[in-house]
């Protein structure tokens, strides 16, 4: 088919016809309804959804209608943002597979897109064109949350072989500090023991021995110890210390971790020298958190920017994109991030962004080892927009 466009009164039938398979399915609109993305509510039977979606989208490659979708007008103007967080340097998306993808599926993932004819463009130039109406057919922007150390050495150099532009919305305070961001490294030591028991006394509330073999004992070890760290308001580096504790206790040399910069952010200096023509470091707040309070969230923003025109010699009018740390909304910020000379800012909320998407609410989607090849072709081609998704939430308390 080439580059010609179909216009959707022809291909919107055919794809119809295929996904009328599933009973309860969701016509084709941008994603936005629905609330954003902390934790999936509770499906009675996600694992069979899941399973009637993957069929669905297999019927629809094999009868051609992914291609349809594809070459049509209504993919034609659409922009399909694809959100990463972390790429594995080891064992990373073993431990979790919604944050952290190894380096061999993104690979795959970039050669999806090259084998499709997909363009893919720096988010700002994306989203202008968006809404200018001068989108090219099958326009897809690749984000990177937070600015990991991983990034650096396994995204990095991916993007540079296939030539995919992508930003990086950075949360500049461990930059500057330079140790394991603690709730993430927290989690991962658990995790990484999840065959032993781990006694609480010294640095937790209650002195208790957690069973750290199932995840209702991890997640009470983390709560026990996370809780306890925030009651006596414990500075970033006590709560390294508190990291070191644990990881002794649980035999991990943590040493080596440290060493390796395992689940660090980059260095200020590794910001500065990302290429400039590739890769767009953006907005993310600075300490990973959006306070629903205008004068903290505005600082959050303000130290961001400060932070990230230092490293990397940008000016504020080259600041403009946002990116809410884990999902997170609330109807107050859209006005502060105006204000602020906030242009655009991205969810997690899965859809294909449009013309009639807020700019500040746009949809995209979370890539994770959890998506199936077929699920992400979907995604590419606009036919997973025909599919119903279960409900999400990630919105800050009004």
């Amino acid at each position: 088919m080439g580059s010609r466009r179909i216009g959707f009164a022809v291909a919107g039938p055919r794809i119809a016809k295929a996904i009328q398979l599933l009973p309860s399915t969701a016509r084709a609109r941008d994603h936005l309804r629905s609330t954003a993305v902390l934790k999936r509510l509770p499906s009675s039977k996600p694992s069979m959804l899941k399973s009637i979606k993957r069929g669905t989208l297999a019927a629809a490659h094999s009868a051609g209608l992914m291609s349809l979708a594809r070459e049509s007008a209504w993919r034609g103007r659409r922009l399909l943002i694809l959100g990463y967080h972390g790429v594995s340097s080891d064992d990373e998306h073993e431990w979790d597979g919604e944050l952290y993808v190894p380096p061999a599926l993104l690979r795959r993932r970039f050669e999806a897109m090259s084998r499709g004819g997909y363009r893919v463009l720096p988010l700002g130039e994306g989203v202008r064109r968006l809404f200018d109406g001068t989108l090219p057919a099958r326009a897809v922007a690749i984000t990177f949350d937070d600015g990991a150390y991983d990034f650096y050495t396994q995204a990095r150099p991916l993007l540079e072989e296939f030539g995919y532009p992508a930003t990086v919305y950075l949360t500049s305070y461990y930059c500057r500090l330079q140790r394991p961001v603690f709730n993430t490294m927290l989690r991962y030591l658990l995790w990484k023991a999840r065959d032993r028991t781990l006694t609480l006394d010294g640095f937790a509330d209650e002195p208790l021995a957690l069973d750290l073999r199932g995840e209702a004992g991890r997640d009470a070890a983390f709560a026990s110890i996370a809780g306890a760290c925030a009651r006596r308001r414990l500075s970033a580096l006590d709560k390294d210390d508190v990291l070191t504790v644990v990881a002794d206790r649980l035999g991990i040399d943590y040493v080596d971790l440290l060493r390796r910069r395992f689940l660090h952010l980059m260095t200020p200096d590794e910001v500065g020298r990302l290429p400039r023509d590739l890769i767009d470091v953006q907005l993310h707040t600075h300490r990973h958190r959006v306070p629903v309070d205008d004068a903290l969230f505005s600082r959050e923003i303000e130290d961001n920017r400060r932070e990230i025109m230092a490293m990397t010699g940008k000016t504020e009018r080259e600041t403009t994109h946002f990116c809410y740390p884990s999902g997170v909304t609330h109807p107050s910020f859209a006005p502060w991030l105006r204000r602020l000379g906030v242009t655009s800012a991205t969810t997690c909320f899965s859809g294909l962004a449009s013309a009639d998407s807020d700019p500040l609410l746009l949809p995209r989607l979370i890539d994770t080892v959890n998506l199936a090849e077929v699920e992400f072709e979907g995604w590419l081609t606009g036919t997973s927009a025909f599919l119903p998704r279960r409900p999400v939430r990630a919105t800050a308390p009004i």
